[in-house]
């Protein structure tokens, strides 16, 4: 099964679809054996001539003979078909479908014998053209087209990898998606725009100057009707057999109809140029950030401004987002491990969504994310593919330092890259320890993205790391997962354990010794499925930590914040100011030790930020110095030089801000004194950096007059739904987007 081109390939329907199959397999490698059936003898045998197909064979041959069985048929007509291929098929063969819609399919295949659910996987490519016959199809028809996998309760994970390898094959980018929304989606992406078009051409074809209609029609209403040029009976099929999901997205357009018939009736101009434009910035948004399955940053297009008033009280009862560090591991691991991960409280950000594209490039189907779930069908530790594009990190040095680890040991070479700003950050910090295991990683002179990483086996290590660097014990750890012999690192502080926790959780086994700062891993295990719950992300709840002990009055509550002891510096060092932070409702979550966190107004005093506590508050730092910089006396930091490479130099940005604001500061090459004072108004830049921006909007709440931050599309990086979550508990910032 898992050498694809040793498979008999079978397809029942030799149209636009299955023809296209058939040439794109044929293209990627001529020697694979396509054998098909259709009830178009001229489509099989002109398919036959071309050396497109190998055989024409029997309906009961196929199913017999053939390893994968594509059913390329209308949806009604596959229904009817499913019970006969059960009854026939041999029990190794993976059956699959290209039906946009899956109701009736998946009805049928449930009736069906346990092994036969098992092997079938539902599929749906999103793509065609108006034309449906063989003499249409292309080779090239699914390149850079998205194409739907619906793995289902019963699927087989083995069966899923099979039918994603075969649409890889054909250039196609795989997304998954739940059975239950699949009808509902189309119903409103495709099936809703077909019907449209046969629609409008209808209501033309009614009117008494059709004729003239048609002959005057400019190339807008040809581009909207070429729909209508669809194979009727295949479209009769779907409207009828997704009727449910049709009749919902039909009211829901007609009441929209109506709106604007009221609009233009009553001359509504202002109306319905909101309207419009909103639909215009909607659709643009999606172009840029969806169509062909690429995420893209935000900063690209627009600039994005905070404006602060000045004041505030901070109350409420919140939740932040999913953690960002936990996210990105649960992507990776359960990629690489045997079964189906469930993932909840999932950072929707684009940081952690660019690692979810990366790993979906490689060949593992991931259904989701959906209210911060997810459900990832693992292909094991050696079942990544070879991805065919360079894999964009967007502006994430984690993922970008964990992948190096991961992809030096696989069988492929790969290219990782990243925005503007990630492109300029050091990765010597991987690169050098990693090749002391063998591996081969080329970067630019200044060892910065995008890198080159060639696959290789690599050999056991001991490593002791001169920072306290998460990034860098994770990278090693992931490569000494395949690495022959028992890798070891040594911290020489405590930093973030997420990855030894998470592997324990997959039932990896990971031995820390000497008071933990001492890990190690035995190459050559495997890793099994497991239930994550991610929580709150406290580098998230950090902003309101000081939001809420800076502000006079205020008193806020953060539910399910994940404590993990590696990660609290920012409450350590904030109670050690004289904060209120209170640790209640502690529990334990998959490994994860997690609590709600009540936090009221202290004043606060300035200290000496002791060094163990640096690898325990790494990115909380720039919020941490805007608490410093509402206390008494001076806060000094040293041996942090980490900061001046991060998304921004953070230890320059911060003290250029504060020094806007009226702060005193001075700095160091490893740190940073902070003295107390007030805050005045007055223009920040982020430096593109979102844990600058986020800092500064935090300030806004003890500031005289308001204050303006710029570059500060990034946020949504690490925080969606930040503005609105501060706005919710009363920290008055506002988002202003301009053209740039």
């Amino acid at each position: 099964m898992s050498d694809f081109y040793s498979n008999r390939i079978a397809i029942l329907g030799i149209g636009l679809i299955g023809g296209s199959i058939a040439r794109g397999l044929k293209s990627a490698n001529n020697d694979i054996f396509i054998s098909a059936y259709d009830q178009n003898d001229e489509a099989l045998r002109q398919a036959l001539s071309e050396g497109v197909i190998n055989q024409i064979s029997t309906l009961e041959e196929l199913a017999r003979e053939s390893n994968i069985l594509v059913i390329a048929l209308p949806p009604i007509t596959a229904a009817q078909l499913i019970p006969k291929l059960a009854a026939v098929a041999d029990k190794h063969c993976i059956i699959t479908d290209v039906a946009s819609v899956k109701s009736k399919i998946m009805d049928a295949v449930k009736e069906q014998p346990l092994s036969f659910q098992q092997r079938f996987v539902p599929g749906h490519p999103i793509a065609g053209s108006e034309e449906s016959e063989f003499k249409s199809s292309t080779s090239e028809l699914f390149r850079d087209r998205n194409v739907i996998l619906i793995p289902h309760t019963k699927i087989n994970p083995k069966a899923l990898a099979v039918v994603n390898e075969l649409w890889r094959k054909l250039g196609a980018n795989i997304l998954g998606m739940e059975l239950a929304k699949h009808d509902e989606v189309l119903a409103m992406t495709s099936h809703l725009p077909h019907l449209l078009a046969y629609t409008i051409v209808d209501a033309l074809v009614g009117q008494q100057q059709s004729e003239d209609i048609f002959r005057y029609a400019a190339g807008g209403f040809a581009d909207f009707s070429r729909l209508a040029s669809s194979n009727a009976k295949m479209w009769s099929d779907i409207f009828v057999t997704n009727s449910e999901a049709m009749i919902l997205t039909l009211d829901s357009y007609i009441e929209r109809l109506q709106e604007f018939k009221k609009y233009i009736a009553n001359q509504d101009h202002s109306l319905l140029m909101r309207k419009l434009s909103n639909a215009k910035d909607v659709r643009d948004d999606f172009l840029q950030k969806y169509l062909g399955n690429k995420v893209t940053t935000q900063s690209t297009a627009t600039n994005i401004n905070f404006t602060l008033a000045p004041g505030g009280v901070v109350k409420g009862d919140i939740r932040v987002p999913g953690d960002k560090s936990i996210s990105h591991r649960a992507i990776i691991l359960g990629s690489i491990s045997d079964g189906v991960t469930k993932v909840s409280g999932f950072l929707q950000g684009e940081d952690a969504l660019n690692t979810l594209a990366a790993f979906q490039e490689m060949g593992v189907t991931i259904v989701g994310p959906s209210n911060g779930k997810l459900t990832i069908y693992g292909v094991g530790k050696e079942g990544l593919k070879a991805p065919r594009v360079p894999l964009y990190m967007g502006n994430s040095g984690t993922a970008m330092r964990l992948l190096c680890g991961l992809l030096a040991v696989q069988k492929f070479d790969s290219v990782l890259t990243g925005d503007e700003s990630l492109n300029q950050r050091p990765m010597a910090r991987v690169i050098e320890p990693l090749a002391l295991m063998g591996a081969k990683i080329e970067s630019t002179e200044k060892n910065t993205p995008p890198l080159l990483v060639s696959g290789r086996e690599l050999k056991a290590a001991e490593y002791d790391m001169t920072i306290a660097s998460a990034q860098v014990k994770s990278c090693l750890l992931l490569a000494g997962l395949y690495a022959k012999g028992e890798t070891i690192i040594t911290e020489p502080a405590p930093c973030r354990d997420h990855t030894e926790r998470m592997l324990e959780g997959f039932g990896y086994v990971v031995t820390k010794q000497h008071d933990g700062r001492k890990t190690s891993v035995h190459g050559g295990g495997s890793l099994k499925a497991a239930s994550i719950d991610i929580p709150a992300d406290i580098s998230s709840a950090a902003f309101f930590l000081v939001a809420a002990t800076i502000t006079p009055g205020s008193k806020l509550i953060l539910r399910h914040v994940g404590v993990n002891p590696t990660r609290t510096g920012i409450i350590n060092l904030l109670n050690s100011m004289g904060a209120n932070i209170q640790i209640l409702n502690e529990t334990n979550v998959g490994g994860e030790p997690v609590a709600d966190l009540q936090v009221s107004y202290a004043a606060l005093r300035g200290i000496e930020i002791p060094k163990d506590q640096i690898p325990l508050a790494i990115d909380e730092f720039p919020v941490l110095f805007i608490a410093a910089a509402c206390a008494e006396g001076e806060t000094i930091l040293r041996g942090a030089s980490e900061l001046r490479v991060k998304e921004s130099d953070r230890i320059e940005a911060m003290a250029t801000g504060l020094e806007t604001l009226g702060i005193s500061v001075e700095t160091f090459s490893d740190g940073i004194c902070i003295e107390g004072g007030n805050f005045q108004g007055g223009v920040i830049d982020s430096f593109g950096d979102h844990r600058i921006a986020m800092a500064f909007v935090i300030a806004g709440l003890r500031a005289s007059t308001p204050i303006k931050i710029s570059n500060c599309a990034n946020v949504g990086t690490s925080f969606p739904g930040f503005i609105c979550l501060a706005n919710k508990v009363g920290i008055p910032v506002n988002q202003v987007t301009e053209e740039q």
